[in-house]
């Protein structure tokens, strides 16, 4: 059931805030050379932009997240989005890269609101089976983003690197518009939090004393795990393993991007007749089944042919674990979905930034890194899921939480 509903419209702008990180990472990549030649700078300093933004990305949630369990969600999110437009426009005049650096970690902290406000608005509007619905067609907005920012990046390449965050700018415009047009007030005052930084750290205790919170967040987190080392190793797995070429591996990710969005629609539809829960152990089953084949394919050296379309099912399957985990989340917390957001979107990008380097261990010539991450990832993903047995999927109703302001 739903409390308030989600409209098309929100839904639209909740995918746009949601897909900051797609959008500010992937859109700039073609020009990273263009950049570290322009602002006299190596590889390294370059990298460490791209770092400082994740870094701002996650800490920014830690800090809005809770913020909008205690000021409402409309402000923080106003707020911030104006601060990222800001921040964005500040980039593209940057004089050196240290400048740069400091304002890819403000364009991150600031972006993040986007991320965790946009999970929190969805959680306070709707309940159970209608927010595994919204949490799922997010993921398959979100989904596009991979597909579009990369192609956007190429073809304003020679416009230069300081176009990119013009452009940057534009989109954060959008989103602050969308926002301050379509974005209710989803937390009314009564269920607000009073208290500061002691309130928010005892907000955290209790989330991690719910096994059931536990068990999703972190079903979630090893999900996103999984997918971050495909992201990853995918241009060496694909190329220089599988023999495609530059053009061939942009398509495949492409591919398997919008199979993504298609299994994130259909997951939407499947919820009218199965429960969250059954669709996370679907998704879950599927890729750890689908990454041990993927696993034992490329242990054997078989052929292109016969990697792709394992390799497609699987990448679509992530999306049945990404939207039904991030909703099971928040519903244990109705009482803070700010802070249950933020925890769960920290989890994510810090996971997701330890597995990274981990898939190219073995070197550029080998996928077995790779299969072994997909799989650990997916166990260790069905064993915290295995902690929410018994569990109802939904944590205690707000006015049951300590008291508010």
């Amino acid at each position: 059931m739903t409390r308030a509903g989600v409209s098309w419209p929100l839904l639209v702008v909740l995918g746009l805030l949601s897909a900051v990180a797609p959008l500010a990472t992937d859109m700039y990549l073609p020009v990273f050379t263009d950049l570290a030649a322009d602002l006299g700078t190596g590889a390294a300093g370059v990298q460490l932009t791209l770092t400082a933004f994740l870094a701002g990305l996650a800490l920014g949630q830690l800090v809005i997240g809770p913020l909008s369990d205690r000021f409402g969600r409309r402000g923080p999110i106003l707020l911030a989005t104006a601060a990222a437009v800001v921040a964005c426009v500040l980039c593209a005049l940057a004089p050196d890269v240290r400048t740069l650096v400091v304002l890819r970690f403000v364009h991150g902290f600031a972006g993040s609101a986007g991320i965790v406000i946009g999970r929190a608005v969805a959680a306070d509007l709707t309940t159970g089976r209608a927010a595994a619905r919204v949490f799922s067609l997010l993921a398959s907005v979100v989904g596009i983003a991979p597909v579009v920012a990369p192609l956007a990046g190429g073809a304003l390449s020679p416009a230069g690197w300081r176009a990119e965050f013009w452009v940057m700018a534009g989109i954060s415009a959008v989103m602050l518009v969308g926002s301050a047009l379509v974005v209710p007030e989803s937390l009314p005052p009564e269920r607000r939090h009073a208290g500061g930084l002691a309130e928010t750290g005892r907000t955290v205790r209790r989330l991690f004393a719910d096994r059931g919170y536990v068990g999703y967040v972190f079903s979630f987190a090893f999900g996103f795990g999984g997918l971050m080392g495909y992201i990853s190793a995918s241009p060496f797995v694909v190329q220089n393993v599988l023999g495609l070429s530059t053009p061939a591996y942009t398509v495949t990710f492409a591919a398997n991007a919008l199979g993504m969005t298609l299994t994130g629609l259909a997951g939407a539809r499947l919820l009218r007749r199965f429960s969250p829960e059954g669709l996370l152990r679907s998704g879950q089953a599927a890729v750890l089944g689908l990454s041990a084949v993927l696993l034992v394919m490329l242990a054997a050296g078989l052929p292109v042919v016969a990697v792709l379309p394992v390799l497609f099912v699987l990448v679509s399957s992530f999306t049945l674990i990404m939207g039904n985990a991030a909703a099971l989340t928040v519903g244990r917390a109705p009482y803070a979905t700010g802070t249950a957001a933020a925890v769960m979107g920290a989890l994510q990008f810090a996971l997701g930034a330890l597995v990274s380097p981990l898939v190219g261990l073995g070197g550029e010539d080998t996928g077995l890194p790779m299969g072994v991450t997909l799989v650990v990832c997916a166990l260790l993903g069905i064993g915290a899921r295995l902690l929410t047995r018994g569990l109802p999927e939904t944590g205690p109703a707000p006015a049951e939480a300590p008291a508010r302001g």
